[in-house]
């Protein structure tokens, strides 16, 4: 049985605090990037710093598809994180194989489906202590399949 992580929601996210910044600085610049190990090529979501697989620390940024598809979804009404308004719709997203989870922002939790096509639409978040700004993986609700 395989397991999925989820992103912190609001992660520390600068070089001088996290091994994985440059994660940070793609979603900054519309790019949904994981890691790929550069020893087995296992991908690996949400980005590390090592291989779980083969312990490797050598690893290389790749691409991942901007559409996804829902794999399964909650609405969350109260105690959500500061900056989001309720309702929010949260998912599990298959991307390329990986199970990503984040909001669907601008989704209406009663028309959305399991199955339903969703596009990367990253978000900014409250700034860092250093008012430095800071982004979440996100989705927005893309076409219906047919």
């Amino acid at each position: 049985m395989a397991y999925f992580r989820a992103v912190d929601p609001f992660p520390l996210e600068s070089a001088d605090q996290n091994k994985l910044h440059e994660f940070y600085e793609y979603l900054a610049a519309d790019r949904l990037v994981t890691t790929c190990c550069g020893s087995c090529r296992r991908l690996a979501w949400p980005p590390r710093g090592f291989c779980p697989e083969c312990l490797s620390d050598h690893f290389e940024w790749v691409d991942l598809p901007h559409e996804g598809t829902v794999h399964g979804f909650s609405i969350q009404e109260t105690g959500l994180p500061a900056g989001f308004r309720a309702p929010v719709v949260f998912a599990i997203v298959t991307v390329g194989g990986l199970r990503i989870f984040g909001p669907v922002v601008g989704a209406d939790p009663v028309a959305l489906r399991v199955g339903d096509t969703v596009r990367f639409a990253p978000i900014r978040v409250a700034d860092d202590s250093k008012g430095l700004a800071r982004h979440l993986v996100a989705f927005a609700p893309g076409a219906r399949p047919a």
